[in-house]
C-alpha cells in the first residue's frame, strides 16, 4: 500500500474498509463526511480494532519498479530562485535507478532523510534531478543551500509513490501544481513529449500556482503535443498570468469534467480544496490523483 506524509495530511494512503473497524490515531481533517460514511480511511492514521478487509485501488495491479537504496554524489547545484535549487545527482556506473515519471525518492544525508519528487522522466536520460525549496530551520535544505559541495556523498531510496499517469487516455487532463509541486508534473509532461501517443487525443491543461514571477522556475515548452499552460500568481498581477489560486482559476476556465482526469501536486490545502470543488462540479472521485507536499524540518 502506498503512503507519503505519514501525518494524516495527504491522501496517498486512502483506502476503503469493506469489513471490520479501525480507530483514528489523530484527528483526520482530510476525508469528507461522505468518504468516512462510505468506509474510507487514511491507512497511516488508522489502527485496526478488529480483523479488517480492504478494497485496494488499481495501484495494486500496477507493475512498479522495486524500491532500492543507492549511493549517489552531487553532480550540480543550480540556483533557480532565491529559495529553490535544482539538485542533480549521479549514480555510480553499473547501477540503474528506474522510476515512473511522477514518483519520488527519499534523499538521505547521514541521519537526515527527506522526500523529493523526481523532476524529470527516466526517458530524458542523464542525472537524477530534484527541485528543492529552502525552509527556515530545515535541516536538509540548510545543508543543500549552505554547505553542500559537488561530489558530496549521499544516498537515495526509491522509487516511491503512486502519483503517475495511468495512461487511460481520457478526453481531458488537468494538472494542478503549487510551488515545487511542479516537479513530478514536469516529469510526466516530459514523458508525453517523448511518447506523444500516450496523449494523442487528449486535451491537456496545466495550472501552476506560485507567489510571484520569480517563482516560475521552469518554462513548459513542448513540440509533440499541445499544452494549455496557465501560470497563476497569488501575490502579483502580471500580464499573461492569472491572479488567484490554482484550484479557483481552473474552475473559472469551466473545463468539461466529464471524462477528465486531474493530477494535483503541492500543498495539502490546495489539494483538499481542489478535490472538493472539482467533485462538486462533476469530477468523478476515482479520476482525481494527488501528491501532497508536507514540509519537515
Amino acid at each position: 500500500m502506498d503512503y507519503s506524509c505519514l501525518k494524516a495530511r495527504c491522501r496517498s494512503c486512502i483506502v476503503q474498509i469493506s469489513a471490520g473497524e479501525v480507530a483514528d490515531i489523530s484527528t483526520d481533517l482530510i476525508l469528507s463526511k461522505e468518504e468516512k460514511k462510505a468506509g474510507y480511511i487514511l491507512a497511516c492514521n488508522s489502527i485496526p480494532k478488529t480483523n479488517i478487509s480492504l478494497n485496494i485501488n488499481e495501484i495494486a495491479s500496477e507493475s512498479l519498479p522495486k524500491k532500492r537504496t543507492f549511493p549517489c554524489k552531487i553532480q550540480s547545484i543550480k540556483k533557480l530562485s532565491p529559495d529553490v535549487i535544482e539538485l542533480e545527482l549521479r549514480i555510480p556506473p553499473g547501477n540503474d535507478f528506474n522510476w515512473i515519471s511522477g514518483q519520488y525518492l527519499n534523499l538521505k544525508k547521514d541521519s537526515i532523510s527527506r522526500s523529493y519528487s523526481i523532476a524529470k522522466s527516466k526517458k530524458s536520460g542523464g542525472h537524477i534531478s530534484l527541485l528543492i525549496k529552502k525552509y527556515p530551520a530545515g535541516l536538509m535544505s540548510q545543508y543543500l543551500f549552505e554547505t553542500a559541495k559537488i561530489n558530496d556523498l549521499m544516498h537515495i531510496e526509491g522509487p516511491l509513490g503512486s502519483f503517475f499517469y495511468r495512461n487511460k487516455q481520457p478526453k481531458r487532463l488537468i494538472f494542478l501544481a503549487t510551488g515545487t509541486g511542479i516537479a513530478p508534473i514536469k516529469a510526466i509532461l516530459e514523458e508525453f513529449e517523448q511518447t506523444p501517443s500516450m496523449v494523442s487525443d487528449t486535451e491537456i491543461s496545466l495550472f501552476w500556482g506560485v507567489r510571484t514571477t520569480d517563482d516560475l522556475i521552469w518554462t513548459p515548452y513542448f513540440t509533440q503535443f499541445k499544452l494549455n499552460y496557465i501560470p497563476v500568481l497569488s501575490r502579483e498581477k502580471v500580464t499573461n498570468c492569472e491572479t488567484g489560486y490554482v484550484q479557483d482559476i481552473a474552475l473559472n476556465h469551466e473545463i468539461d469534467l466529464l471524462e477528465t482526469e486531474v493530477y494535483a501536486c503541492g500543498s495539502p490545502e490546495m489539494i483538499t480544496e481542489a478535490r472538493s470543488k472539482l467533485l462538486n462540479k462533476g469530477l468523478l472521485p476515482h479520476n482525481f490523483y494527488a501528491d501532497a507536499f508536507v514540509s519537515s524540518i
